[in-house]
């Protein structure tokens, strides 16, 4: 019998296309939500947030594992991070445990690697230390920058290429998964004992991950242009960040603190931490899930 999941972070990008893969593959599914939605086929809602003893405690009931999906990427500052990523990973532990569920698996960041460059990155890798002293049976994935059919991070970078200029951090490397892989490296572990006690970094399985500009000219050659890039100096992005911070204010995209995690040269997965090819290995090119990815946002009028 397939196992019934508890999900937080249910109605975001990851959160709701691993609902979908999951449900696909025979799983019901518990999930928490801000406001009330209708109950589907094999879905149930359970409206609350991650400071709701009672709502998590609903949600965890009668669940024979959680995935813990729900995070804050953009904050003012490491209170706030921290209220979500670390008090909000807590409760949702005891909350397991209190439902007697012992399979949990925490959807992290590659961010937890760098705790002092930012306030979100130090607040995901708290978070880990909480899951790793929960006393659970605990997994812990750190997913690079994830893209896929309804992303609104990765977007930006679409709509940059489809222009003919795309604006890049420093020069650096990073890593990336399209979201469906991510989800079915989820549902395996379910079922896959040797990963209790693993902190995981899946990407798309490219060797050294993807330079900056190279990316950027992948994007753009999906439209039929040849992009002009730019790379942003670190100072003149942070200069950036506080700019958007004073126009926008608390609606800021560009923080500070995501433009010292955008400055650091360094986001690829690190290939000793890769799920064993035995367990898991990426199924979507990259180059296909880039264009399969732009074809959505062009079909659904994301992309004029």
């Amino acid at each position: 019998m397939s196992a019934t999941l508890a999900i937080t972070g249910a109605t975001g990008f990851v959160g709701s296309r691993l609902i979908a893969v999951a449900r696909a593959a025979g799983h019901p599914v518990r999930a928490l939500t801000r406001g009330p939605r209708p109950a589907e086929p094999g879905l149930i809602w359970v409206e609350g947030t991650l400071d709701s003893t009672d709502a998590l405690a609903a949600l965890a009931d009668g669940a024979d594992a959680v995935i813990h999906v729900a995070g804050l990427i953009n904050a003012p500052d490491r209170a706030a991070f921290d209220a979500v990523n670390v008090a909000g990973t807590a409760h949702m532990i005891d909350a397991a445990r209190a439902a007697g569920v012992r399979r949990f698996i925490h959807i992290s960041s590659l961010a937890a690697r760098e705790p002092g460059l930012s306030d979100y990155g130090g607040s995901k890798a708290r978070s880990e230390q909480v899951v790793a002293a929960s006393g659970l049976d605990w997994t812990i994935l750190r997913p690079p920058a994830i893209y896929g059919p309804g992303d609104r991070e990765t977007f930006e970078l679409f709509k940059m290429a489809r222009r003919g200029f795309v604006a890049l951090p420093p020069k650096g490397r990073f890593s990336v998964i399209h979201v469906d892989d991510l989800a079915r490296l989820i549902l395996i572990l379910l079922d896959a004992p040797n990963s209790i006690g693993e902190t995981y970094e899946p990407d798309d399985g490219r060797e050294g991950g993807w330079e900056h500009r190279h990316f950027a000219r992948t994007l753009s050659r999906l439209f039929g242009k040849r992009a002009a890039t730019l790379a942003v100096p670190a100072p003149v992005l942070k200069g950036a960040a506080r700019l958007d911070r004073l126009v926008r204010r608390g609606k800021a995209k560009l923080t500070p603190d995501r433009a010292r995690y955008f400055s650091h040269p360094d986001w690829v997965a690190a290939a000793e931490r890769r799920p064993p090819a035995s367990l898991w290995t990426p199924q979507i090119r990259t180059p296909t899930g880039l264009k399969e990815t732009a074809s959505w946002y062009q079909a659904q009028g994301w992309l004029r």
